[in-house]
């Protein structure tokens, strides 16, 4: 991940040139740095296992079949070249490269570099999470929802709705989870919660204490494809979770 990122991601931060920006739907950009450091990325896993499902957010928007293989899928890979790419684009440092293992659906080992923050955070299950090759304990989360940092991805929600108090995310999944995970906020609020986004995030939370789940309180399975609400909240505990989501639930915060 580190080798791919400084071959072609940092050297294009700041620098995209002209025509190395496509929009796939209004708003959601791609450029020629994010194909680029998927195909070296999808290129390498397989030359390791030439029989693993590397499913990537850039080859799944030319075929879509790869996210109906990866629910029964024994041993798949999700790979997000660069999280945060409007981030990217508009020369924010808030992005990062992600992958994720899964065996049978469930994630058993995740890795975010962050290229300009220069951290590199793994995880494996029941192992820890660990941020440049130490391991990462996160203090107990206070008991008292005014000192939350409750952040969410929908700009309308910010602001005070029933004595809980919202904030704007990094715009980086790749961002926000290790944050939450080691302390530096309390809950996310998501919606459309694709794979390659929220697989190596929700596996930090759970060795650091924390949960992501859907508003129906099932957890946040990345395999999974059935029939879920759009919303996820990934919180530092389980408390806090539901006290999130019942606010969610009531729509005191929009849904």
């Amino acid at each position: 991940m580190q080798d791919v990122a400084a071959q072609v991601v940092t050297p294009r931060f700041r620098s995209l040139a002209e025509g190395e920006v496509i929009e796939k739907n209004p708003g959601d950009l791609v450029t020629v740095a994010d194909r680029e450091a998927e195909h070296l990325i999808t290129e390498a896993l397989l030359a390791d296992d030439p029989d693993v499902l590397v499913v990537g957010e850039e080859a799944t928007e030319f075929d879509p079949a790869l996210l109906t293989r990866l629910a029964g899928a024994e041993h798949a890979f999700v790979v997000d070249p660069i999280d945060g790419t409007k981030n990217f684009v508009h020369g924010r440092d808030d992005h990062a490269v992600m992958i994720a293992e899964l065996r049978s659906g469930q994630t058993v080992r995740a890795w975010i570099w962050q290229p300009e923050h220069e951290r590199a955070y793994v995880a494996e299950r029941g192992s820890g999470l660990w941020l440049d090759g130490r391991r990462v304990h996160r203090d107990t989360p206070s008991p008292d929802p005014a000192d939350w940092r409750l952040l969410t991805s929908n700009p309308a929600e910010r602001g005070e709705r029933d004595g809980l108090t919202f904030g704007d995310t990094a715009w980086c999944c790749g961002v926000d989870y290790p944050r939450l995970a080691t302390g530096g906020s309390d809950a996310l609020l998501y919606g459309r919660p694709k794979p390659w986004d929220h697989a190596p995030g929700s596996l930090f939370l759970a060795e650091t204490g924390g949960v992501v789940r859907h508003l129906d309180g099932t957890d946040y399975v990345p395999g999974e494809l059935g029939p879920r609400p759009a919303r996820l909240v990934a919180a530092a505990s389980p408390q806090i979770w539901e006290r999130v989501a019942e606010a969610a639930r009531a729509g005191l915060v929009r849904a």
